[in-house]
């Protein structure tokens, strides 16, 4: 859900009266009558094309309900700019005003509003159980009258918002943990959450791009890339993988071949398997297993805990809102640097 019943006051304190579509809650566990307490009128989804603005979690999903938003309006959500420009299109035909989330400068002043962020917690959190329930092996060292089980072995590619909470999380498992990253400014991170920072070679080392998404630096690099993970490959049980590039396929950080030498029973889990994956083999939405080791695709992870999700989504849409609004009414500051990064169609105009 993009708001939930604890930030319904929120709005309404600030002259906004919400809506809420009947039964939209119920499978994050927040019933109709929560948001009625809150504050908020439980409506059919006839009615949402009345209202000034729409807060969803994701894109709509077809051109009629494009159609059915009210001309001016305006839409605040996932809308995933850089790939969806058939979205963007319709939407600036329909001179609909949207705002991606994952637009949002990532700035000090923003941080109650960074959505990405607060998705990518769950999904690293979540990886790592996808790993656990994956695996034939406990995490934690167990000292038994049947003797002594070393712990699980895992390494994290990518040591952004969700690779260092799946290191933090793998580690509360018992995990011994081992975090991968090109960028050297974040081996102070990795080690905060009791991982051990993987070195690599000086000139695999690159800064980081606004945002700490990886950065496009050609085959050549990856390829050198890829020699410096496989080397540890070997040693590992489990692999969690974080690397995107905005609008850009995920780069391949894990080959077949390289695959080859993993142990067998070890276990992917391939955080950008939406983006076409770090692992060659990778299918998303799928569990595959190849030369013993179980790769596993997920789509949409933070569906997977709805509930905090939603918590977590809702505070930073309210956020977002709030800015938007100026004693009680619809106020579009462009000057404003959040909202003119994350406004990507407005006036009939694809801005991004």
């Amino acid at each position: 859900m993009a708001l939930v019943p604890d930030d319904v006051p929120r709005l309404t304190k600030i002259g906004v009266s919400v809506r809420v579509e009947v039964g939209a809650g119920f499978q994050a566990n927040f019933p109709d009558d929560a948001y009625s307490s809150a504050g908020a009128n439980i409506v059919p989804a006839s009615q949402l094309a009345q209202t000034t603005a729409i807060a969803v979690v994701a894109r709509p999903p077809s051109e009629s309900e494009i159609q059915a938003l009210p001309e001016a309006s305006i839409l605040i959500g996932f809308l995933d700019p850089l790939r969806n420009r058939e979205l963007l299109a319709q939407l600036a035909n329909h001179r609909v005003t949207s705002f991606a989330l994952e637009s949002i400068p990532r700035i000090t002043r923003a941080q109650s509003m960074d959505a990405l962020s607060s998705m990518s917690t769950i999904a690293g959190y979540r990886a790592v159980l996808l790993a656990a329930e994956a695996s034939k092996r406990m995490f934690p060292m167990l000292i038994t009258a049947a003797g002594t089980q070393p712990p699980c072995r895992v390494l994290v590619l990518g040591a952004g918002v969700a690779g260092l909470q799946a290191l933090a999380t793998a580690k509360r498992l018992g995990a011994m943990t081992f975090g991968f990253d090109t960028r050297p400014e974040v081996r102070e991170q990795v080690q905060s959450v009791g991982a051990t920072f993987v070195e690599m070679p000086p000139e695999l080392q690159v800064e980081g791009t606004e945002g700490g998404y990886a950065r496009d630096v050609g085959e050549e690099f990856l390829r050198r890339e890829q020699e410096a993970i496989g080397e540890h490959l070997a040693t590992v049980d489990a692999i969690i993988t974080t690397a995107l590039i905005p609008g850009k396929p995920a780069p391949i950080l894990i080959s077949e071949e390289m695959i080859q030498r993993m142990k067998p029973g070890a276990v992917i889990v391939d955080l950008a398997a939406e983006q076409g994956g770090n692992c060659e083999l990778t299918k998303a939405g799928e569990t595959v297993v190849a030369h013993g080791v179980t790769i596993v695709g997920p789509r949409n992870l933070p569906a997977q805990a709805a509930t905090q999700a939603s918590q977590m989504l809702s505070r930073n849409v309210s956020s977002f809102v709030s800015l938007l609004v100026q004693e009680g009414n619809l106020h579009l500051d462009f000057d404003d640097e959040i909202i003119q990064g994350a406004c990507v169609t407005h006036d009939g105009q694809i801005l991004k």
